[in-house]
């Protein structure tokens, strides 16, 4: 933030995306800080500077950490117009880093749009899409090519945080009025109390590879005995969210404008999904813990019933003004590099067309199951982050079937890592970082042994006479 009062600024687009963070009208904010609702507007418009008293005003009025609010989304917009830019696609077209930033920053829409367009043309060139072309044969028809990370768009979007759902939560857990370890019966209860549901847990060999099943006739709610007591819990909730939360989800998946079914059926169920994870974890009483044990996940999910990866997710969602949380990222991996999971309410640059890197220690927690593992990070750029990761094990599968296992990791800025008790010893300051990349093919360090593909940026060099620590060796010059 400027020191100098005085200093004129125009951050149109980034004024506008706070306002609508905090759900205010140009009217409301600009009552807030003392100035006419047409300043507001102009402001927005970039025809209008902001002075960094004004901000200063806004910061204090509305609790906002501008520093986190002005960067974070172009931060992340950036971070997929590079790796958009990168394809050969774009070979022939010489790009300055500066535009794609001033892109970010002014049009973020634009920068939505793009981002969509791109992930519709891998996916058609991979050949994974063929329904598309027929799809657009239909008049008026709505296709996305993609409906997961179409969803994940809209969560990061919001910051993956959404208010009325954190506020429905919070309802009704002061309406049970149970203790964590009581949940599962209390919330049991609720929906046979209020909704006629039944709940039932049922045997293997009945619900066969089916943890969940809702019967609308019947009006049972049918859990397979493989799924653990948190687990359980978390079913019965998101069963309510979608019986007591229906409208404030419908209201939300609106707001999001055109979805094809697939993506909104997603929408809708990965928000009754966070209705269970809050239902769990009640916003005010999980940040205070967290705070007050200096975010020790096992000891979390002890206090709150919950499991590990659930209380990893949630740490990701504490962005309420006035109670913020550490601004986490979380992504779930299978041992084969497959990322099933990730979300952000930081700065964290998750590739979207590719894996991850491998010298991430996320993927050593396979070989060591039973130890939760640290590490500080360092990204080409010189950013730092401090991440732990541990390996989970799914729902029991019944025999000769494979054990589920995925690695969760939970990582931060190295700036927010000192309130973590996992950092607790360790010098942050002089702490070597493991250097990582993205994924590979946007990853342009040299003599890495674990590359498994040449940067798609450089020349590949092949030399039948010589063999280096890395498979791949590349030039020096981008290509253009």
């Amino acid at each position: 933030m400027p020191a100098d009062s005085g200093k004129k600024l125009f951050v149109g687009p980034r004024f506008r995306r706070i306002r609508q963070q905090l759900g205010l009208s140009q009217t409301q904010i600009a009552e807030g800080l003392g100035i006419s609702p047409s300043y507001v507007n102009l402001i927005e418009r970039n025809q209008r500077p902001v002075t960094a008293q004004i901000l200063l005003r806004l910061a204090e009025t509305y609790d906002l950490d501008l520093r986190d609010l002005a960067t974070a989304d172009e931060d992340r917009f950036f971070a997929e117009l590079n790796e958009i830019f990168s394809d050969p696609l774009f070979r022939q077209i010489d790009l300055p880093k500066q535009e794609l930033r001033d892109l970010a920053e002014l049009c973020p829409g634009v920068t939505h749009a793009l981002q969509r367009l791109y992930a519709a043309y891998t996916e058609a060139r991979r050949g994974e899409t063929m329904a598309a072309a027929q799809m657009a044969n239909r008049e008026g028809s709505q296709f996305e090519a993609n409906p997961i990370e179409r969803v994940r768009d809209l969560i990061e979007a919001n910051r993956n945080y959404f208010p009325e759902l954190e506020t429905a939560a919070e309802t009704l857990r002061d309406e049970i009025n149970a203790p964590a370890e009581g949940l599962f019966a209390a919330l049991a209860a609720r929906l046979r109390e209020k909704h006629s549901i039944v709940t039932r847990i049922m045997p293997v060999d009945v619900m066969r590879e089916t943890l969940r099943r809702f019967d609308r006739h019947r009006r049972q709610l049918l859990l397979s005995e493989l799924v653990d007591g948190p687990g359980r819990s978390f079913q019965l909730a998101l069963q309510l969210g979608f019986a007591e939360c229906g409208a404030s989800i419908d209201a939300i998946v609106s707001r999001a404008g055109p979805l094809d079914d697939t993506a909104r059926r997603l929408y809708r169920i990965t928000l009754a999904n966070y209705f269970a994870a809050a239902a769990m974890m009640p916003y005010q009483a999980f940040h205070t813990a967290a705070e007050a044990l200096s975010y020790d996940v096992h000891v979390l999910a002890q206090r709150f019933n919950s499991g590990f990866e659930q209380v990893c997710h949630r740490l990701t969602t504490l962005q309420r003004p006035n109670a913020r949380g550490v601004p986490f990222f979380m992504l779930r991996v299978d041992n084969a590099g497959n990322v099933s999971k990730r979300f952000s309410s930081g700065t964290f640059p998750f590739s979207k067309f590719g894996g991850t890197c491998p010298l991430w220690n996320v993927h050593s927690t396979f070989d060591t199951p039973d130890r939760l593992l640290q590490q500080v990070i360092e990204l080409p750029d010189g950013t730092r982050y401090f991440s732990i990761a541990q390996m989970v094990r799914r729902p029991v599968a019944p025999h000769p079937q494979p054990q589920p296992r995925f690695a969760i990791g939970l990582g931060c800025e190295i700036r927010h890592a000192s309130k973590l008790v996992y950092a607790s010893g360790i010098d942050l300051e002089k702490v070597e970082g493991t250097p990582i990349g993205v994924n590979c093919r946007l990853c342009e360090r040299e003599n890495c042994s674990q590359r498994a593909e040449p940067p798609i940026t450089r020349s590949l060099i092949l030399d039948e006479n010589t063999r280096r620590l890395s498979s791949f060796a590349f030039s020096n010059a981008r290509e253009l």
